[in-house]
């Protein structure tokens, strides 16, 4: 059943692609025509909270007549998190937070414009007919043989926030050949954030190979206006491997989370877990 829905949906959007492609010229699909995606189900529990269940889809159509750098994209997501590019590791569905379907998520399209290896265009609609642009530069740095830094920036615009930044850096040191240390930290700017919201995080990541790994992290964030700069903080572990091939995979984690500052005020939210399926394609 998982190989049979697999390719359905690889099919699905390979059929998209290969129409959309048609009106740019005659040239076959086979000579540089590709996709891939995946799709994303995560089912969680906060302490004190009602259980949820997200939903997340992304495709990427890279097509041969249409320029050998522009794509198109579509898919389903956080609506916040898609308009402010938010780094993964931060977002709701990683750090185990519910989500209401019809007002945090939405449906999105766009086309994309790859300048170079590190410069990316990318301009969208999302439901309800709302325009979105990012323009986003990404850099690596190989800091020696065991260390490396990856530096992200966006810069967003949609009628709601304006003009915004996301800034995210990820620093990795190579402990041994199976286990590494990851320093990342993010911060948005916009007219929706209250300062500038900043998250960070520090853990240490183990590789048993066949795609099999375990994650431990400390987790801070807040923003810089107001009295208190921290809104919470928490610790989460994350086990992650496939089940069935290599490209269906099931990520199991496991977090403790404190609120802070005027956050106090809320429920206590104490123990997440969450079981997450994705399937590539």
């Amino acid at each position: 059943m998982l190989d049979r829905s697999r390719a359905l949906v690889h099919d699905f959007t390979e059929g998209v692609a290969r129409h959309v492609d048609s009106w740019f010229g005659d040239k076959p699909f086979e000579q540089g025509g590709k996709v891939s995606g995946q799709i994303g189900f995560k089912f969680l529990s906060r302490q004190q909270e009602k259980p949820d269940a997200s939903f997340r889809f992304g495709a990427r159509l890279d097509m041969p007549n249409v320029k050998e750098k522009t794509y198109l994209f579509f898919g389903q997501e956080n609506e916040r998190e898609l308009l402010t590019d938010q780094p993964e590791p931060f977002t709701r569905h990683e750090l185990l937070l519910p989500e209401d379907r019809k007002e945090d998520q939405t449906f999105f399209a766009g086309l994309g414009y790859a300048l170079r290896d590190s410069i990316d265009f990318r301009a969208g609609l999302r439901s309800g007919i709302k325009p979105y642009a990012h323009a986003r530069y990404r850099k690596d740095w190989r800091l020696g043989e065991r260390n490396r830094l990856e530096f992200r920036e966006t810069v967003f615009w949609n009628r709601k926030d304006g003009v915004g930044s996301t800034t995210s850096l990820n620093f990795g040191h190579g402990i041994s050949r199976s286990l590494a240390f990851h320093w990342q930290l993010a911060g948005t700017i916009s007219d929706e954030t209250d300062g500038l919201a900043w998250s960070n995080s520090i853990g240490i990541f183990k590789n048993f190979g066949d795609l099999r790994s375990l994650s431990l992290e400390g987790l801070i964030g807040g923003t810089t206006a107001g009295s208190d700069n921290v809104s919470e903080t928490g610790v989460r572990a994350i086990w992650k491997q496939p089940v069935y091939r290599d490209w269906t995979l099931v990520e199991v984690s496991l977090g403790h989370f404190w609120p802070q500052g005027d956050a106090k005020d809320d429920n206590e939210r104490g123990w997440a877990l969450g079981v997450g399926f994705k399937i590539l394609f």
